[in-house]
């Protein structure tokens, strides 16, 4: 085992100590408990010498999931897009032009009735 494995093994080993310590407890720390364990599990994979093994092609990468992990939808998960049944932006967009460019020159005319001398 090298020391970047230790290093791994060490820190899945707290992290599935802190699991363990939370599934004891209830509540929302309680809830946590299951994916600390996960995550541990997960870590343990991260090995350096696991990847190293799996880049030179000695180790399968199509390893089958784990029970319970959750499986990839089918199919996209939104549905077809709401009609907002708003107005057309462009509309929306000429509008405040147009009532930009009006309250300009509503600003512009009532400045030269009361000129500065």
């Amino acid at each position: 085992m090298t020391t970047g494995d230790g290093a791994v093994e060490r820190a899945a080993d707290k992290l599935q100590e802190t699991a363990d310590a939370a599934a004891g407890r209830g509540g929302l720390v309680g809830k946590a408990a299951e994916p600390l364990a996960d995550d541990a599990a997960f870590l343990r994979k991260l090995k350096p010498s696991l990847i190293a093994a799996r880049a030179r092609g000695e180790l399968p990468t199509d390893a089958p999931p784990a029970a319970g992990a959750p499986k990839a939808p089918s199919g996209p998960q939104l549905g077809k897009r709401p009609s907002s049944g708003g107005p057309n932006p462009f509309v929306v967009v000429g509008a405040a032009l147009a009532l930009g460019v009006f309250l300009a020159k509503v600003l512009d005319w009532r400045s030269h009735s009361h000129p500065r001398d």
